[in-house]
């Protein structure tokens, strides 16, 4: 292992604070959803997608069938297809290892966190740290999940509080990666972006209004270039 893979384990520090709770309460929320601890576990391992899965349980519990489950969580995470197009400029070259095993781990705070910092890093390096902060950040958003799934009842099933308090973690760590990217951004395509998605939301859920949003700044970004 390369120091710069170790550097990219050392920066995910700062998502897997976000991500170990909300993991555990997700292990927890599967459990109580009726999944075995082993198939929470597996789905954390399969689809790591963050709020979708917690989505993905209700859609279970309520009897929703299979296309239905898959079609709606396919939809919430659509975003990610302008995530990958917006890295890999920034990953350098030559790659070693395929665009896939590179696409593997791409959450919204590991893409915030790599736009942010990936060119601190040589080029020659920038792939080994970024598997690095992908790696560190899987790893603890699986092991929260067992965490949660296997012990977390014990622990805080009468705790009503803590429950609500961990669905923020997340927006709350999403938005301060969000702050450090910002003077990397243009202005306009900030203000695009956000207005366009404000208004969508009048019309339509919130995944569909965060692709309008990068939609509009993204075209924004292309006509002023």
């Amino acid at each position: 292992m390369s120091s710069a893979f170790f550097r990219g384990l050392a920066a995910s520090l700062s998502i897997v604070v976000g991500y170990v709770p909300v993991a555990i309460s997700f292990g927890l929320a599967a459990i109580y959803a009726g999944f075995s601890a082993p198939l929470a576990v597996l789905v954390s391992v399969l689809v790591y997608a963050g709020a979708s899965q917690f989505i993905l349980l209700t859609l279970v519990a309520g009897g929703g069938t299979a296309a239905s489950v898959v079609g709606i969580v396919f939809l919430m995470n659509l975003r990610h297809l302008f995530y990958g197009p917006a890295l890999a400029p920034r990953l350098g070259k030559p790659r070693r290892l395929p665009l896939l095993a590179l696409a593997w781990g791409l959450t919204d705070e590991v893409f915030a966190t790599a736009i942010s910092r990936l060119e601190r890093q040589t080029e020659k390096d920038r792939e080994a740290w970024y598997m690095g902060l992908q790696l560190g950040a899987y790893s603890s958003w699986v092991g929260g999940t067992a965490v949660g799934a296997f012990f977390g009842q014990d622990w805080i099933k009468d705790s009503e509080i803590l429950m609500q308090t961990l669905g923020f973690v997340l927006p709350a760590l999403f938005f301060a990666l969000l702050l450090e990217i910002m003077p990397l951004v243009s202005r306009g395509v900030l203000w695009a972006a956000g207005a366009v998605a404000v208004l969508a939301l009048l019309v339509l859920p919130a995944y569909g209004a965060i692709i309008a949003g990068m939609l509009a700044g993204a075209l924004y970004a292309l006509r002023r270039s």
